[in-house]
């Protein structure tokens, strides 16, 4: 084998391609792909953001640790209006304990999205959140619809929840901007009003292909502007609110 330092570098990186590592259960030689560790990295929230919550979601009412699921199980094909109560784990995926965040924001307004697909979701209030009478390990949360676009995807889908939060009136203060071509760098102008608003991070992975979230050094330069810088040039979108 070469040396390493006598390969090109890649400068556009794309979800199928892979490198090769040793898998910690027999240390045996694998490859892993970017769409492989991206997920890993979604699932387990090793990148972590203030303020949101990641968990699979269970077609089984209190599916086990790190889940959300529909009181009385099922969920895959409803629309999100339809849903009422959640069982959700008092652990998120990475293991966290998420009972003080959310009890906080009982009243307040949530977003449940599907990590993968940013036009997935559902907007409520927490009506209420109390501990399951019947497994410690989940509490029951009463929700009230506000908004939303979709349907429950399949069973082991990544969701976030994060607290989200519009102007009275209606008035809706997020903002999308695309970045392309490429960059290591994006700069956006935020012109919500909100200067420590959340910022979600979407790559462009072509027409016809799935877009899924990224992670990058978010910096809140001013009340105006975000910066966001990347080890590689990136393609896509920033959502904020």
């Amino acid at each position: 084998m070469a040396r390493i330092s006598s390969y090109p570098f890649d400068t556009n990186i794309t979800g199928d391609d892979a490198w090769i590592g040793t898998d910690s259960s027999n240390r045996t030689t694998k490859q892993f792909t970017a769409s492989a560790v991206a997920r890993f990295i979604n699932l387990t929230g090793k990148i972590a953001i203030g303020g949101q919550m990641n968990f699979k979601w269970s077609n089984v009412q209190n599916g086990g640790a790190g889940t959300i699921s529909r009181t009385g199980g099922g969920g895959t094909g409803l629309a999100f209006n339809t849903i009422t109560q959640m069982r959700i784990s008092i652990t998120e995926t990475s293991g966290e304990n998420v009972v003080a965040f959310l009890t906080y924001i009982i009243g307040k307004p949530i977003l449940l999205g599907q990590g993968d697909q940013i036009s997935q979701f559902g907007h409520y209030t927490i009506a209420s959140y109390a501990v399951d009478p019947a497994d410690a390990n989940f509490y029951i949360a009463n929700l009230t619809y506000i908004g939303g676009n979709g349907t429950i995807a399949a069973q082991d889908t990544i969701y976030t929840i994060c607290h989200f939060n519009i102007t009275s009136g209606g008035t809706d203060v997020s903002q999308t901007q695309v970045f392309n071509p490429a960059s290591t760098q994006w700069v956006i102008n935020n012109t919500t009003g909100k200067p420590d608003c959340s910022v979600t991070l979407v790559n462009d992975q072509g027409a016809g292909a799935t877009n899924e979230i990224i992670f990058g050094c978010v910096e809140y330069t001013n009340a105006t502007t975000i910066t966001v810088d990347f080890d590689i040039a990136v393609a896509g979108s920033s959502f904020i609110n």
